[in-house]
């Protein structure tokens, strides 16, 4: 007889929504499923939201109809994961999404801001958002105040990526009549 040994449960995406529905986590939790995994971030501090707020004040005037902005909401990638993006640009829909949740395809731009979570969104959540075919995929370092872009997935990796800093601008890839400069969102 073979040796029995306990096996992780990946918990799927409808086990997740079916979870959250019932109630069963505190409204006040801040998790996500990554892979089967139920996940505990960390709390939201002053500075991490007051970027989330910058980044929605610059891009409200700049979509109006050529987007749709999305903060903190879920995000279905697949089976098994539901993250909760910081900030996303996505694809108009004529029903906003109120009957799914947004997938991949619909993402323009996905940004994560990070502090103590700097390491987990640049290594981590990068592949992930890449396996995915995330297009354009942010990260606001609010350790050293500067911008990674990463653009051009490929498997898990993204074959284009640069830092910015203050007063630096891009172009947005997904938007490209979209233009923003650094000094909107990072603090000098």
């Amino acid at each position: 007889m073979a040796a029995a040994f306990p096996q992780k449960h990946s918990i799927t995406v409808n086990e997740w929504q079916k979870m959250v529905a019932a109630n069963v986590f505190s409204p006040k939790s801040r998790i996500e499923l990554i892979n089967g995994e139920i996940l505990e971030m960390p709390p939201i501090g002053f500075n991490h939201a007051g970027h989330v707020k910058r980044l929605t004040r610059l891009f409200a005037p700049l979509v109006m109809e050529k987007a749709i902005i999305s903060v903190q909401d879920p995000l279905q990638l697949g089976d098994l994961s539901e993250p909760q993006p910081d900030f996303m640009l996505l694809r108009p829909d004529a029903d906003f999404y109120t009957t799914r949740h947004p997938q991949a395809e619909d993402v323009l731009l996905l940004v994560e801001v990070a502090e103590s979570s700097l390491n987990y969104d640049r290594e981590r959540k990068q592949r992930f958002y890449a396996m995915f075919g995330i297009p354009e995929y942010w990260l606001i370092n609010l350790n050293n105040e500067s911008l990674e872009v990463y653009r051009q997935p490929l498997a898990e990796s993204y074959a284009e990526k640069s830092t910015l800093y203050y007063g630096e601008t891009l172009i947005l890839s997904q938007l490209d009549d979209i233009a923003v400069n650094t000094a909107a969102i990072l603090s000098q």
